[in-house]
């Protein structure tokens, strides 16, 4: 049965996240009866405008037309078919039919009346596919063309730059580093580009300023940890976790790799197919291309899947292998062909771990779609909790793992389904976070050695920036531990001792053992304290899919003056942050677990008030009663806040601080001793515990 032809009028890229106005063209190659359907699907990663039918003169605006004796009523549906293609545009013929040959033309973004066009997705694409299904008998059984159209979506002009330097190199050693350009949405414009350094004639950390020569903009580096012999460990950056377009992300597999090792310039990298649409075929395909991308001493790579049970069977977990030959045991089968596989299935996470069989597994709990249930974990094969990726931030995670007496690490990664490891924006759509990172501590960057150092928990997560991290801890007699070792406490007195060197002014370093905060310590006293105010809202509504919690408001400064402001975590290009009056701001925001916000500098350090009007949370705030320690006004469903602090003048503010404390109030049993990095920026960092056992 020849079902027909679709046509689209753009044959040249389009710009991602622009406005556009293109031409759908469907021509029936078989009578489509009154009620049967023409159905449009697209990829759930798609964050393009959703189409709307019924205000010509607003964005997404779309007209749909026939030349047929009939009437086409459109209908969206995002989840109107099977995943990955589960947003649906459905064009039912209706008071007639649809002839061979007769046409139903779909204007995306018709701009006749004032519309400014259909948004394409904000990332770039090859083949983003107008995928399109036929119900010609009016059974609701479709039928896929043997090909649709596509369009190919690139990036825009480079707005900033972006500075990637080594985390760790010698004194006075010359080193690589890398400079590349994003457009407004965070996509990389080419690859990055390479550039040598002379190197640094003092140890310490240090930073610097690159520039791209071709677009002018500059960049500050990474802080990089100048060292006067090569150290035991190193700083290795990794994304362990995100899907390409064979499951439920979008572009190749082989897309994904190289933007990971060429433009991210990450050193380890992950696949995370959802095992459910995970082929047998594509599974030897994931196993092949880790096996052809790994090169030792350059860029390190591990063969895995998320196994994704649904939560009361266990949950998201992320599943690696050493090496190439592992099997894959899947949660369920639904969207394999003919619901076969020659692999064993295992319906919940207890039966996972009993049947992973390959080269040295070891696995994460994760939170995304499906939130992991930590009442199931084998100990020493689930090494890490991952407390933040682009799904949001997530330390109840941690502290469901810490409080069941787990030994654990922290990790972050970016769960992207945008084709962007290691540098995975948000978008326009319901990721609320930047993607996360995980720097691994080992002594080379090869797979022994990095495996090695997962399952000794020598790692820390960061919400998508480079910060260095070193956390260790001396006892009384002269043995230490860094982040993630085990060590005895015969006495109950030890010493931490923490260096950071941040991208961004440092806000606060909380010292934690499990559930508690033993200390919060800032790089600034009372007495530097100045007229920037930071203001933050956080948290979520659930543990689930409906964890999204909007925040749109405004602030209003009264008896005092808005001289400037800095927006915090705001992703999203066309929702800035905006100053509406002399003393006051106004936004649209969301949070799925994290922070987003602004820091306000006033011309009156302690003059007036401040009120936020939100709708999870109204409050107002004495501006002279701010000190060190922040007000924090909760608003209920899963820890969420508006939360109000003073920060030290800008010349008091410092991006290093190193610090010791005695832990003299130790526990019986394990204390997981750990720290949380705030900076003013957002960012956030956590060390993997240090298990301390007192006797």
């Amino acid at each position: 049965m020849k079902l027909g032809k679709a046509h689209i009028n753009i044959n040249k890229p389009v710009e991602a996240g622009s406005f556009q106005k293109m031409v759908y063209t469907f021509e029936a190659g078989h009578a489509i009866d009154d009620s049967g359907y023409v159905k449009i699907v697209f990829r759930f990663a798609g964050d393009f405008g959703t189409p709307q039918f019924d205000r010509p003169a607003e964005p997404n605006y779309c007209s749909v037309a026939t030349n047929a004796d009939c009437r086409i009523e459109p209908r969206w549906d995002p989840k109107g078919n099977t995943r990955p293609w589960g947003k649906a545009l459905y064009l039912k013929v209706k008071a007639g039919y649809l002839d061979k040959g007769e046409k139903i033309t779909v204007i995306f973004g018709d701009t006749a009346k004032g519309s400014a066009g259909w948004q394409v997705q904000t990332f770039c694409e090859k083949t983003f596919e107008f995928k399109t299904l036929v119900d010609p008998f009016a059974t609701y059984q479709f039928k896929e063309l043997p090909k649709s159209p596509t369009i190919k979506i690139v990036p825009g002009k480079p707005v900033r730059a972006v500075c990637l330097a080594p985390s760790q190199v010698l004194k006075g050693e010359k080193f690589e580093y890398f400079i590349r350009t994003e457009d407004k949405w965070g996509n990389s414009v080419g690859k990055a580009k390479r550039r040598q350094h002379l190197g640094f004639k003092k140890i310490g950390s240090q930073c610097f300023t690159a520039k791209d020569e071709k677009s002018g903009l500059k960049a500050m580096s990474n802080p990089i940890d100048i060292a006067s012999e090569t150290n035991k460990l190193s700083y290795y950056w990794a994304d362990f976790h995100g899907q390409s377009e064979e499951t439920i992300g979008s572009n190749s597999i082989e897309d994904y790799f190289k933007y990971a090792r060429d433009c991210a310039k990450v050193d380890i990298l992950g696949h995370q197919g959802n095992d459910f649409q995970i082929t047998d075929e594509f599974w030897d395909t994931v196993n092949r291309t880790t096996r052809k991308y790994y090169k030792p001493g350059k860029f390190v790579t591990f063969p895995g899947y998320e196994w994704s049970g649904n939560t009361p069977l266990g949950g998201d977990r992320n599943v690696y292998f050493k090496g190439e030959g592992g099997e894959i045991t899947r949660s369920s089968h639904d969207l394999l062909p003919g619901n076969h596989s020659k692999y064993i299935m295992s319906p919940t996470a207890k039966e996972m771990f009993k049947n992973l069989n390959g080269p040295d597994p070891f696995v994460f709990a994760h939170v995304g779609g499906r939130y992991a249930d930590m009442t199931m974990h084998t100990e020493g094969v689930e090494v890490a909790m991952e407390v933040h990726s682009a799904w949001g931030t997530f330390e109840w995670l941690v502290e469901d793992a810490l409080t069941r007496g787990y030994r654990i690490g922290i990790c972050a990664n970016s769960d992207g389904h945008k084709t962007r490891p290691g540098a995975s924006y948000p978008g326009a759509s319901t990721f609320g976070s930047l993607g996360g990172l995980t720097c691994v501590l080992a002594k080379k960057l090869d797979r022994k050695n990095i495996h090695d150092a997962m399952k000794k928990r020598h790692f820390y997560a960061t919400t998508g920036n480079r910060p260095l991290l070193d956390v260790s801890v001396e006892t009384s007699d002269g043995r230490k531990a860094i982040m993630g070792d085990i060590l005895e406490v015969q006495d109950g007195q030890a010493t931490l001792t923490v260096r950071v060197a941040g991208t961004n002014a440092i806000d606060n370093i909380e010292v934690r053992n499990g559930l508690d905060i033993i200390k919060t310590i800032r790089p600034y006293k009372k007495e530097d304290l100045g007229s920037r105010i930071k203001v933050v809202w956080s948290g979520a509504e659930v543990r689930g899919r409906d964890r999204m919690t909007l925040w749109d408001g405004q602030l209003k400064v009264s008896g005092n003056k808005i001289k400037r402001f800095t927006p915090i975590n705001f992703w999203n290009p066309q929702q800035p942050l905006e100053q509406t009056g002399k003393n006051q701001l106004q936004w649209k925001s969301i949070t799925t677990g994290g922070v987003a916000g602004a820091i306000i500098e006033l011309q009156n350090a302690d003059a007036g008030t401040l009120e936020i009007d939100t709708p999870q949370k109204k409050c107002r705030c004495d501006l002279k009663t701010l000190g060190l320690k922040p007000k924090i006004y909760k608003a209920g469903g899963l820890r969420k806040r508006i939360e109000i602090g003073r920060l030290p003048e800008k010349n008091k503010a410092a991006t290093e601080f190193e610090f010791t404390l005695p832990l003299s109030k130790l526990q019986p049993g394990d204390n997981p001793v750990y720290i949380r990095v705030t900076q003013e920026d957002g960012h956030m960092a956590w060390s993997s515990p240090i298990y301390l056992v007192k006797r």
